[in-house]
């Protein structure tokens, strides 16, 4: 190995560990203090411990926030995956009319930018007659999450053979057996993986959830509206578990997704 190349790998190294440490720093830091008191001097790095996490409790408005985005997220995440889980089927086994249409239905408000999303459900809202709750946060982030189900059941679907549910049909099995005893074990792996992966974006999604949340703010609406007064100390360690939480679900996704992968 030459100097030259020595020394780009070195620079290599350098620009990737800057790259992670922009990326991850911040979030580091927020753990960090949320094991020290924070006073008007600075940091007080002799007060270590986890009163922080303990003080969680006198902050009754922030546990509501965390237990409403909860709330959304899995109750998205349920109505999402029941209504990706039966087009997909029916795009498998029906007679498949209109298929182009409903995926350009289903990803359009995915790759659009959020805050377009947004003001479209916020204006359809209005004009139902619809004010605004967890009950419109809940649609606005299934029209979301979606997608991703949708994809996913989709691609597993597409790897099953129809011979496999003609046989059923063939044995005397209707199309409710059929469904819940051949086609819905296999794909339990990727109804977990994209229900992970969805419940993750629901959890942090602010934008959609700005214009249609109420007076039940979710946790992000909760920590936006803090940013113009500052944060109380114990919000860091609320951030820091709702932080390991997440990085846990995506890693259960990850490798779920992977096992799924595999099975191939």
């Amino acid at each position: 190995m030459t100097a030259t190349e020595r020394l780009t790998i070195s620079l290599l190294w350098v620009i990737g560990a800057t790259v992670f440490v922009v990326l991850y720093g911040p979030a580091l830091m927020v753990v960090l203090l949320s094991f020290f008191d924070i006073t008007r001097e600075g940091i007080d790095w002799g007060s270590f411990g986890f009163q922080w996490y303990g003080r969680l409790g006198d902050n009754p408005q922030m546990l509501a926030a965390l237990g409403n985005t909860l709330l959304v997220g899995a109750c998205a995440v349920v109505l999402a995956t029941a209504l990706a889980l039966g087009l997909a089927y029916y795009m498998k086994t029906g007679a498949r009319r209109g298929r182009a249409f409903v995926e350009f239905v289903i990803f359009l408000p995915f790759v659009l930018p959020a805050i377009i999303t947004g003001i479209s459900l916020l204006i359809a809202f209005r004009e139902l007659g619809l004010e605004r709750s967890l009950i419109t946060v809940t649609i606005g982030h299934v029209v979301l999450i979606l997608a991703i189900i949708y994809r996913m059941v989709t691609i597993r679907l597409d790897s099953l053979e129809n011979s496999q549910i003609e046989a059923s049909l063939d044995l005397g099995a209707n199309g409710r057996q059929t469904f819940f005893h051949v086609v819905l074990p296999q794909l339990r792996s990727a109804l977990v993986t994209s229900g992970l992966l969805a419940f993750t974006l629901s959890f942090d999604e602010t934008l959609v959830t700005f214009f249609l949340v109420g007076g039940d703010a979710t946790l992000p609406i909760r920590l936006w509206a803090m940013m113009r007064v500052g944060f109380t100390p114990e919000v860091n360690a609320l951030v820091s578990i709702v932080l390991v939480v997440t990085i846990t679900l995506a890693v259960l996704g990850a490798m779920s997704l992977k096992e799924a992968m595999a099975r191939k």
